[in-house]
């Protein structure tokens, strides 16, 4: 009863400790672990002490052993008693019956009366009754005479004596039946009359036994008695020792009274826990239920020993409890409670059959469980929309994340309107109501609401246009009241309504004080309408969205005005030339702009320069810095200085803005940039090419071959410290010459390497034309979503021909003026411009006389005709003439004063040989 007991309250106790119902594995691991280390703890006696265990009178062993010991004894000495008495009586009762019997059949046997009366009866009855003796086991058959005399005996000797007894009852007819004391000693005898055939007594016969013949049976008895007895202590104690021994197993060596304060112990737990608790046999009948039990499930008070089925408990808890289920935590409603019910068998490792189930109301735990569950779901709402709205700076994104977001955890449909100068990036405007779908979302298609891009002039009376004046938000939690709502479109609000949609809440976009718009969210599906709950989880959204919207808003005003400033400071159309088939592709960055530019620059002498740079970072800061660096190269340009000069004066610039920057407190100062400058003349084909850290530009000469030119590369502008070196090309006609930037061949998921390795695969094409090559290698190395801007720049070289060109050597004398001044009049005959030729030959002349007459030999005069007429006269000096406007009194001065009102244009620049002077004059 105690292990019993003790598995179940157990198995209670488990279960009220709010732990897991544990699998049989664990619970037959945990007996085992358990009984092994109770074994361990538990003295182990040896047999002596076992048995000294079993006869201490002071245990329960020992007690129960002394009161076995004392009922045997009882038994022993009762069943000795009573088989003595029981003996004694029988053995005189026999031994009367048998007298008696013996007796009589003598008396009566045929001719004992004749015998009597023979001259010596002793002769024939002697052999008669020692032979009837012997066959009738007794010890004395007596004849006598009816004075008493005997006719025969046992002893021969004692025949004619006189009998020992009384035998007047029995001359008086009777049975005389008494224990004498006789010759054979102490006796049972009985004396029957002998009649003769008139009825007279002729004479008398005695049979009996000795009384040691009779106690001796109950002698031969007793050994057996005391053997019985003997055996059965021995039983007894050895019953006690393996009772005691199980008993002290069972009860994990516990004294009574230490059993008594454990069951005090568990009875009182067990009645005091806030946790029903009941018992079930394995009849199913309810064998014990605790305070708080009967009070969660309203028992009886004659509960225990009555089946479950008779308790009154609801049908689903009466099934769980007759099935023999294990469950663990299954709620029940039991009237108007919920409670947690845990159902455990108690017949496993080895216990008893039934089962035990434990009770826990979980009414309010379930209340305040279902208004958390409510709180977190929200709570995950907000947090998943604070990560999945944003995540690009772009408004109507934006936008359309709010409402994909929302359905359907939030709600069935939901639209958004922004006014229009949100959605274009600008700043907001006036006070009017009107605004623009930008984004719609449901669960269905098709929603009788306005359509995706509609233009919607709300009402002031609409929740819309209330809450957008006022920047509050409104709850209609019943649509089909048409409470107002529907003024703004009836037809279209009874389709609304038609259409399942009951509830609806519009909050406005608000963002540093400004509402940019409205957001709805619609209920249809879900038959509860929008509560005041959902109207604060919908203002949260509606606020974290608005702030991104918000921020998309001003990227895109900033990046508008970035592309603006940038695309204003490059090139919009290529300038005219004759010296190269040029074609480009310029692509901003998605996360905005940056420092990218490229440039064409005319020179002079049909020359023509090509420009590609990279300003570091992004931004309007990079795009500004870009400008400045364009206008500076075409300043340099404009002094016609050779490619690594012109790089060490960006460099110097570069350096003066990073230091300005820096001294004038700037947060974003230049770091750097790379540039690639080269200049090529389609007379000589040479192109002339210098870098500052930027790439290798590419050469697809006409048969397809790719080829990346080997330069010296040179630091970035803006470290300073070390010079820039140039790289001098033949190029063949019709060879294209490819400059980009970085952008183009590096990325998040490549490196340069590869870049290049896609660059020369995708270039290595012949006949194609610069506009196709550009298109076929955005097709092949465009990133998917670019994170740099993009230039590119190709350009086919063209070949200035010998037809085109005159060249005349010029000695130092004025006489020869005349004769080069006839040589240029007759090519320009040829090339018929006689129209130009007068001016031609007056600019020539002042301009060779000045060579002559200021400069050192050689002096060579060149002509060339391209798109204008250009004339230049090169010589040794480094000296360039200024234009001046001569006073009336002077001599000379103004040779280059006529020249310069003559020409369109015309210039200096400095060859390492001296210099070159030009001219260009417009062809008619």
């Amino acid at each position: 009863m105690a292990g019993r007991f003790g598995r179940s309250w157990g198995l209670s106790v488990r279960s009220l400790a709010g732990g897991r119902p544990r699998s049989r594995r664990e619970r037959q691991r945990s007996g085992r672990a358990q009984r092994k280390r109770y074994e361990q703890q538990a003295p182990q006696p040896s047999r002596g002490r076992r048995l000294g265990s079993v006869l201490n009178v002071r245990t329960v062993a020992g007690q129960v052993f002394v009161l076995q010991v004392a009922v045997v004894v009882l038994l022993v000495v009762a069943a000795v008693v009573a088989l003595v008495l029981q003996s004694q009586h029988d053995s005189g009762l026999e031994a009367r019956n048998r007298s008696v019997a013996v007796a009589e059949s003598f008396a009566h046997s045929p001719d004992i009366e004749r015998t009597l009366k023979s001259p010596d009866p002793s002769a024939v009855l002697q052999p008669l009754t020692e032979k009837a003796r012997r066959a009738a086991g007794v010890d004395f058959i007596v004849v006598m005479t009816t004075k008493g005399i005997r006719y025969t005996h046992p002893i021969p000797d004692r025949i004619g004596k006189r009998f020992v007894g009384t035998i007047e009852p029995s001359l008086a007819g009777r049975v005389q039946i008494e224990s004498v004391h006789g010759p054979l000693g102490h006796e049972v005898q009985a004396v029957v009359p002998i009649r003769g055939a008139n009825g007279s007594i002729v004479g008398l016969v005695s049979a009996g036994l000795k009384v040691n013949n009779v106690t001796s049976v109950v002698d031969r008895q007793l050994p057996i008695i005391f053997g019985t007895g003997a055996a059965t202590l021995v039983l007894a104690t050895g019953g006690t020792a393996l009772v005691s021994r199980r008993l002290r197993r069972q009860t994990r060596g516990l004294e009574p009274a230490e059993m008594t304060r454990m069951y005090e112990h568990h009875d009182a737990v067990l009645h005091a826990v806030r946790e029903g608790v009941i018992i079930l046999g394995g009849d199913r009948r309810l064998l014990l239920a605790n305070d708080e039990a009967r009070r969660l499930l309203d028992l009886p008070q004659d509960a225990e020993g009555r089946p479950v089925a008779e308790l009154g408990l609801p049908l689903g808890l009466a099934e769980l409890l007759n099935s023999g289920r294990v469950a663990a935590d299954e709620v029940h409603p039991v009237g108007e409670r919920l409670l947690a019910v845990n159902h455990q068998l108690t017949d496993q490792n080895g216990g008893p059959p039934g089962s035990v189930a434990t009770f826990r109301d979980t009414t309010e735990l379930r209340a305040l469980t279902g208004r958390a569950d409510v709180a977190r779901t929200r709570l995950n709402l907000l947090y998943d929309a604070g990560v999945r709205i944003g995540t690009t700076l772009d408004v109507v994104r934006t936008a359309e994340e709010l409402a994909e977001f929302a359905v359907p955890r939030f709600a069935d449909f939901v639209t958004v309107d922004l006014v229009d100068p949100v959605v274009r990036g600008e700043e907001l405007g006036g006070t009017g109501s009107d605004m623009r779908r930008t984004a719609i979302s449901g669960i269905r298609e098709a929603p009788p609401l306005y359509a995706l891009g509609t233009l919607i002039h709300y009402l002031p009376t609409t929740p819309q246009g209330w809450g957008f004046k006022r920047g509050l938000s409104v709850l209609e939690a019943d649509l089909r009241a048409f409470s107002g709502w529907q003024l703004q479109d009836p037809p279209r609000a009874r389709r609304i309504v038609e259409f399942g949609i009951h509830s609806m809440i519009t909050v406005p976009l608000r963002a540093r004080g400004v509402v940019m718009g409205m957001v709805s969210f619609w209920r249809s599906e879900k038959p509860v309408p929008f509560e005041d709950e959902d109207l604060s989880v919908a203002e949260e959204l509606a606020a974290g969205a608005a702030v991104s919207i918000d921020n998309a808003r001003r990227y895109t005003r900033e990046h508008s005005m970035a592309e603006t400033l940038q695309r204003s400071l490059l090139p919009r159309v290529l300038p005219a030339q004759s010296a190269l088939d040029v074609a480009y592709r310029y692509l901003p960055a998605q996360a905005g702009v940056g420092g990218d530019w490229f440039d064409v620059i005319p020179l002079p002498g049909a020359r023509v320069a090509l420009v590609v740079g990279d300003v570091v970072g992004h931004g309007l800061h990079a795009a500004a810095t870009m400008g400045r660096l364009r206008t500076a190269v075409h300043n340099f340009s404009n002094l016609d200085l050779p490619p690594d000069e012109l790089l060490w004066h960006l460099d110097e610039l570069v350096t003066r803005i990073d230091q300005d920057e820096s001294l004038g407190g700037g947060d974003e100062p230049i770091t750097g940039a790379t540039c690639l400058y080269a200049i090529y003349d389609p007379v000589n084909r040479r192109c002339t090419m210098a870098r500052a850290g930027h790439l290798v530009p590419a050469l697809v000469h006409p048969d397809g071959s790719v080829e990346f030119p080997e330069m010296p590369g040179g630091p970035p502008l803006g470290l300073g410290g070390l010079p820039f070196e140039t790289t001098e090309l033949q190029l063949s006609e019709g060879t294209r010459l490819v400059m980009y930037t970085d952008g183009l061949i590096e990325d998040r998921d490549r490196d340069i390497d590869e870049g290049l390795d896609m660059l020369r695969r995708a270039l290595a094409r012949p006949g194609r034309t610069p506009e196709e090559t550009c298109a076929e290698v955005l097709d092949a190395l465009l990133p998917e979503d670019p994170s740099d801007d993009i230039a590119l720049l190709v350009a086919s070289t063209r070949v200035l021909g010998s037809e085109q060109v005159g060249e005349w050597d010029v000695p130092s004398d004025p006489s020869e003026v005349g004769r080069v001044r006839a040589a240029v009049a007759r090519k320009l005959a040829e090339w018929e411009l006689d129209d130009v030729a007068f001016t031609t030959e007056l600019i020539l002349s002042e301009l060779i006389t000045n060579a002559i007459r200021y400069a050192a030999g050689p002096i060579r005069v060149r002509l060339l005709r391209d798109r204008t007429l250009i004339c230049e006269v090169s010589d040794a000096s480094s000296t360039s003439p200024h234009l001046r406007r001569a006073a009336t009194t002077d001599e000379g001065g103004r040779g280059l004063f006529l020249v310069a009102q003559f020409a369109d244009r015309w210039g200096t620049r400095y060859t390492p040989a001296g210099k070159v002077i030009w001219t260009e004059q417009p062809l008619p």
